[in-house]
């Protein structure tokens, strides 16, 4: 079995941008990689899960909520390397973009924190350009469909 760090394939890693109106939930990781940075609510594909499953487990678990139809938002490679250059992590990550539908907000899982943030505060908390792009990119997904 590939261990997270040090991997020797890549991991598949499923994220939702889960809306409320025209807020966005984020979490605070908790573990590396990005640890204590502001992020999409997500995590690792399990053996004989869907994607989606997968999205709506994670959500779920992280932050305590639900979300209706999901869209494809986007879909980023992550490499993080080491001092020597080796590859610490790679992630293929998929980030599907929902409306929330139910469940209080708890912070649960890996994550230290969870909570909605209104558009004008997202600058303020240095997000990866990646989550950025994916929170513009389910705006716009969930919108055509």
């Amino acid at each position: 079995m590939s261990s997270r760090e040090y991997p020797d394939r890549p991991w598949i890693g499923i994220g939702v941008v889960a809306f409320r109106g025209g807020d966005v939930l984020l979490v605070r990781r908790g573990k590396p990689p990005r640890k204590g940075e502001w992020s999409i609510p997500g995590g690792a594909q399990h053996i004989g899960e869907t994607a989606e499953q997968a999205a709506r487990r994670e959500l779920l678990e992280e932050a305590g909520i639900e979300v209706g139809p999901l869209a494809l938002a986007v879909v980023v490679d992550a490499f993080e390397t080491d001092t020597a250059g080796r590859t610490r992590f790679h992630y293929t990550i998929i980030d599907f973009a929902g409306e929330w539908t139910g469940g209080d907000v708890i912070a649960g899982d890996d994550v230290t924190e969870a909570r909605w943030f209104s558009p004008t505060e997202l600058p303020t908390l240095r997000l990866w350009s990646e989550a950025i792009r994916a929170i513009e990119e389910g705006r716009t997904r969930l919108r055509q469909s």
